[in-house]
């Protein structure tokens, strides 16, 4: 009987355990060192600048084609920080450039009330404003994640 005892094959539970324990503690050092919050976090900031950007430059096409005046039925770019959307209080930027220089409004990735629908039903969770002293148009990002400030003026 005991010569059967010492050919058996097979793994313990201190091994399995060892095993386990194991895989516990590299798979917190893969989470620490990948951390997929803050990758996701930077990959919303980094979509929020290419938009900041897109709308930008479709103000500037728009303010081109239009003998170095933005032509727009809601008015000139306010000289105070208002959000882009379709409700009221916010400036509607939306019929100036959709269509002609986007094919729809970019909008904020995360933040809760951006979207966009249609022209007359979107937010797009940025901001813009025109300096009344330098003529520099800024759209910004308020939302933007990681402390980061995403604000382009041109």
């Amino acid at each position: 009987m005991n010569k059967n005892v010492k050919n058996r094959v097979g793994v313990t539970l201190i091994e399995i355990m060892v095993a386990l324990a194991i895989i516990a503690v590299l798979t917190a050092a893969v989470l620490v060192i990948l951390n997929p919050i803050q990758q996701l976090a930077k990959g919303r900031n980094i979509q929020r600048k290419a938009d900041t950007n897109v709308i930008l430059n479709a103000v500037g096409q728009n303010t081109v084609d239009n003998r170095g005046t933005f032509s727009c039925a809601s008015g000139a770019i306010p000289t105070t920080t208002m959000k882009m959307a379709s409700s009221s209080g916010n400036y509607n930027i939306a019929p100036c450039l959709v269509t002609t220089y986007l094919n729809s409004m970019p909008f904020d990735p995360l933040a809760s009330s951006a979207d966009w629908k249609s022209m007359a039903d979107y937010d797009t969770g940025y901001t813009i404003m025109k300096n009344a002293t330098t003529g520099r148009v800024t759209v910004s990002a308020p939302a933007a994640e990681l402390g980061e400030t995403i604000s382009v003026t041109r």
